[in-house]
């Protein structure tokens, strides 16, 4: 057992490391990419709108640290393997994944189609997963581990009316996450979901300024919403040395939402 004078602190530090996330134009993704690029990490920033990406890569080049910006669609997966190629070629070999592309079609279940059901699963289970394939093979191959943080939601376990869809494809990502951390732990792959709660974005800003909106935050425990700050510490201790003995978990960070 070591005493006090022997004990190292695990650190944030990301220095050194290459992290690749998707959905980065906006919301969630743009600032996981902001918060793994001031932690060190070389980030591949990645996502359907371009112009939104050359701006987030001057942003973080402005912090002093490097990027690429790639065009992704995770529906395709000649995209996402085109992605990744070009990600380690510009960056080097990934480390980390955090694989935030995700979408939200509100729909009550009698008004569901068959197209709107096939593209919220295209996008938030079978992109995810392929994604995922992608960045473990490499991590595989080079045989250094890494770590994939998928995004999931409150709605992997808690029923979010009008969203029926939308948290069946969180849930297949919550269980993606258990059998790939469990097939993937002898490589040293770590892979774990962060479950938010509602999250203020520039996507969903007008509906919680609305009076639908502020009864709903009413009825949470704490009556408020998160900001995207809320998900950093818990994105740097998944993608720092502070998560290597987790894997295979789901993280509920919500504020009590789901209570």
């Amino acid at each position: 057992m070591a005493d006090a004078t022997e004990i190292e602190m695990p650190s944030y530090d990301l220095s050194g490391k290459v992290a690749l996330v998707t959905g980065a134009t906006s919301g969630l993704g743009r600032r996981f990419s902001l918060i793994l690029a001031k932690a060190g990490a070389s980030v591949a920033i990645t996502g359907r709108r371009v112009e939104r990406l050359e701006a987030l890569k001057k942003e973080i080049e402005a912090l002093g640290g490097r990027s690429a910006a790639i065009a992704l669609d995770v529906t395709d997966t000649q995209s996402i393997s085109d992605c990744v190629a070009e990600a380690e070629r510009a960056l080097g070999p990934l480390d980390i994944l955090v694989n935030n592309a995700g979408m939200n079609v509100q729909a009550l279940p009698a008004d569901v189609t068959p197209d709107g059901f096939d593209t919220m699963f295209d996008t938030n289970v079978r992109g995810a997963f392929f994604m995922a394939q992608a960045a473990g093979r490499s991590m595989i191959a080079r045989g250094q581990g890494g770590r994939i943080i998928n995004i999931a939601s409150i709605g992997a376990h808690t029923v979010l009316p009008g969203l029926t869809i939308y948290c069946m494809t969180k849930a297949a990502v919550a269980m993606m996450t258990k059998s790939l951390g469990k097939e993937w732990a002898r490589h040293q792959i770590n892979v774990n979901a962060m479950c938010p709660g509602f999250i203020e974005t520039e996507l969903n800003s007008e509906w919680f300024q609305s009076e639908g909106g502020q009864r709903q935050i009413k009825t949470w425990p704490r009556r408020r919403l998160g900001v995207e700050e809320d998900l950093d510490g818990t994105l740097l201790l998944l993608a720092s040395d502070h998560g290597r003995f987790i894997t295979g978990s789901l993280f509920t960070v919500d504020d009590g939402q789901s209570l």
